[in-house]
């Protein structure tokens, strides 16, 4: 397909966007922009648009993904973590306790001895995953490729599993 003929389909079809984009952002300014950045994506990428495929159906996955990494963006996190802090987030909750409040306090002191005992390389990113940051935000924090972050967490898990083994079920 040449660029004329692309930019002529996408023209064609970039008025069905707009209803679209309006159910994805509920204003209808945001939506004027979503189908704004969609349609720049669109010409931007053009060479990665296969013919004979479906056009709409990769606008819209275009505009959807858009508007998701715009979402994501906007409420992503900004708050910083103290190292110290990361042990406030293990539960406390004597519900949580099957026999009895003993019980729980040593499998918390088990688990909290178990994660200090992890390399540093692996419990930042550990814990920072623990407690609620995503794989990309902790690579964008931490400056390490989202691969080696996604296996620190993996090796992380994998040793704290070996160590606290004695609380697994069915031993």
């Amino acid at each position: 397909m040449t660029a004329i003929e692309f930019s002529t389909v996408v023209e064609n079809i970039a008025p069905t966007l707009r209803p679209a984009a309006y159910n994805l952002t509920r204003d209808t300014d945001d939506a004027k922009d979503l189908v704004q950045e969609t349609l720049l994506k669109a010409f931007a990428n053009r060479d990665k648009f296969k013919t004979g495929t479906n056009i709409k159906a990769w606008l819209y996955t275009i505009m959807r993904n858009t508007f998701i990494n715009h979402y994501n963006k906007v409420t992503k996190r900004t708050s910083t973590l103290d190292t110290t802090d990361y042990f406030q987030y293990f539960p406390n909750d004597d519900r949580m306790v099957a026999v009895n409040g003993a019980t729980g306090e040593f499998a918390a002191q088990d688990i909290e001895d178990a994660v200090q005992q992890l390399p540093e390389e692996f419990k930042t990113p550990f814990m920072l995953y623990y407690v609620g940051y995503k794989y990309l935000e902790i690579a964008e924090k931490l400056k390490i490729p989202i691969g080696t972050v996604k296996n620190r967490i993996h090796l992380a898990r994998k040793e704290l599993k070996q160590q606290l083994r004695v609380y697994a079920y069915g031993i």
